[in-house]
């Protein structure tokens, strides 16, 4: 077998897992709509592809989006920096750890809603979904952190100390490469749920500019077809950016092996 038969192979195994599946869910959805048969409760995928593509001409649309993307992937990115920082301190003094472990575990342990409600107390209602989404990103990132630092090869660290290399190398030449894969899945896990807060904080404070805004009017205005359509958008940019992630996680992993 050539190797481009190979790829085309392939190719068309991936294809497969993502149209069979996709068309399966579809058609249950479809068949539940119509045994619903009133597209106030229930509009099929058609309809709600139409809206889509009618919500999608509009700018409101777009900048909606954009600035939904940028609230809460900031958020995420700050959340994640912090919780690495966290985890890192938390691993090199012992007296850090007691500390912030508690903090982290009440954080983890607080309902999204009540987060809301506090922080629309003290902070401007533009950076409610951004804090939002840190504070849900923070423990995951603080657990993974903590785990990869923790099952870091002692072998690999009698070495360095052997050849006495510096902080810095030992950070960019074990701790880094070791840590990387639950960095990366610790990301693909908090980036759902700072969607699923972000997108949350914005239905109950209502910035100017936000996708939980058009939720909560479509919503309000008995607009279920635009309802889906907008969670549809949620969805698409929650796989559009956890694909550019693993992408950015993967180029780093091969660079970290070379």
């Amino acid at each position: 077998m050539t190797p481009s038969t190979t790829s085309r192979n392939r190719i068309g195994a991936r294809i497969r897992n993502v149209v069979i599946p996709l068309a399966f869910w579809l058609g249950v959805w479809q068949l539940a709509a119509l045994w619903v048969g009133k597209q106030l409760l229930l509009p099929g995928p058609l309809a709600v592809a139409a809206r889509l593509w009618e919500l999608a001409g509009t700018a409101v649309f777009w900048r909606s989006a954009l600035m939904s993307l940028g609230r809460i992937f900031g958020g995420f990115a700050a959340g994640a920096a912090l919780g690495a920082l966290l985890a890192a301190l938390t691993c090199a003094q012992p007296w850090a750890g007691r500390l912030i472990a508690p903090a982290v575990k009440v954080i983890r342990a607080t309902p999204v809603a009540s987060f809301i409600v506090l922080v629309l107390l003290w902070a401007p209602t533009g950076r409610v979904p951004a804090v939002v989404s840190a504070l849900m990103v923070l423990p995951v990132l603080w657990g993974n952190v903590c785990k990869g630092i923790g099952q870091t090869d002692p072998k690999l660290l009698e070495a360095a100390g052997a050849y006495r290399f510096s902080t810095g190398k030992k950070l960019r030449l074990i701790y880094v490469p070791c840590a990387l894969p639950y960095v990366a899945s610790g990301c693909a896990t908090a980036l759902g749920l700072a969607w699923k807060a972000g997108v949350a904080a914005e239905v109950l404070c209502q910035p100017a500019l936000a996708i939980g805004k058009e939720l909560y009017r479509a919503k309000i205005t008995l607009d279920t077809p635009a309802l889906f359509a907008w969670t549809a958008a949620v969805i698409a940019l929650s796989f559009v950016l956890e694909y550019a992630l693993g992408f950015l996680f993967r180029r780093w992993g091969k660079e970290a092996r070379v």
